[in-house]
């Protein structure tokens, strides 16, 4: 099955049966005309397609033409048609046309978070994000995120605990993984990672759905905010760290403040891109060079908690090369020889 087949099956499935029903297609077809005149040709099957918000999340020609636009040097500013397109297509609280403002987050958080240090008008940028946000915010409703951690003093399907069993679930160990949200309405310095953080944990949410090239597109851009070149870990996969003068990598252009409320979901993203159930060799190729070069930044930064985050992939990229990782060893043998 193809991995636009995939994607199709999974955008029916998250949205009721009613998906295309007048209103929905009436919502579609007014911002697919609204795109068309920001754009310089919309195919025409565009618009008699029976499911138009699919065919504009993973048409190539649209895309391609969407991502030019965003890269040139002023489409983040407040007046720019394709921001606002982006703002009111999310806000029409259509399912699938939101997945395609989705589609273009990379771009959006990457080309945003490179240009910070431009001084440039980015009011555009942060219209957009501040609009996933404030959906999170409200989805999320006051509540943090959290996964509960093994603990070997509570009983499991595996083993009985030698202490007596607590029903109180408030002494069940909880981490965090993201904390409650407080409504922003506007992206000041000291917010702007968390704001862009959670941008990108809505992503991850429907990762699953997204185009290949969207999820390469967001490798690139960890690649040029590391501002490091990772190529010396390549054969090493990031376990062992040279000494002397070969351990400095070559600096890029591009670097950016790369805190832990913006690293943690990159790293999602990453482990996906690279140990995800649909493999594509190119988006494993963008995401392993990504893992070294933040690898390699996070050494530069000499930061404790990105340095084991992303060993600890890279040493999961290194077993999943590894010939051997392949053998099943809860597989019986298979012999012609008998043994007497």
């Amino acid at each position: 099955m193809s991995e636009d087949s995939d994607a199709a099956a999974n955008v029916t499935t998250t949205v009721p049966s009613q998906s295309l029903s007048n209103e929905s297609v009436s919502k579609t077809q007014l911002a697919i005309q609204s795109l068309s005149s920001i754009l310089t040709t919309a195919p025409p099957s565009l618009f008699s397609s029976i499911n138009s918000a699919f065919s504009l999340l993973h048409d190539h020609e649209i895309s391609s033409q969407i991502s030019a636009l965003l890269r040139q040097p002023d489409s983040g500013a407040g007046d720019n048609d394709l921001c606002r397109w982006f703002y009111d297509t999310f806000q029409s609280d259509y399912p699938h046309l939101q997945l395609v403002v989705l589609r273009f987050l990379p771009a959006i958080a990457g080309l945003y978070l490179s240009r910070i240090s431009l001084r440039k008008p980015l009011a555009g940028f942060e219209a957009v994000l501040l609009a996933l946000y404030a959906h999170e915010t409200t989805s999320r409703d006051n509540q943090s995120i959290t996964v509960s951690i093994p603990d070997l003093s509570h009983p499991s399907i595996y083993h009985e605990s030698r202490e007596h069993a607590k029903n109180n679930s408030t002494e069940l160990n909880l981490g965090v993984i993201s904390p409650a949200l407080e409504p922003h309405g506007t992206v000041r310095s000291t917010r702007r990672a968390r704001i862009v953080g959670v941008a990108l944990e809505l992503y991850y949410s429907k990762i699953d759905i997204m185009p290949v090239e969207s999820k390469i597109e967001f490798c690139e851009f960890c690649e040029v905010w590391s501002g490091q070149d990772g190529e010396m870990y390549k054969e090493l996969g990031g376990v062992v760290v040279e000494n002397g003068e070969n351990q400095e990598t070559v600096k890029r252009d591009g670097r950016i403040p790369l805190p832990w409320e913006l690293l943690q979901p990159v790293l999602r993203i990453l482990g996906h891109c690279i140990l995800g159930p649909k493999k594509d060799d190119k988006l494993f190729d963008s995401a392993f060079s990504a893992c070294r070069s933040l690898y390699a930044r996070s050494l530069h930064d000499i930061n404790p908690k990105a340095i084991l985050a992303f060993r600890s992939l890279l040493r999961l990229i290194n077993t999943s090369l590894d010939p051997k990782s392949a053998v099943d060893y809860t597989e019986p043998s298979f012999s012609n020889v008998i043994t007497i």
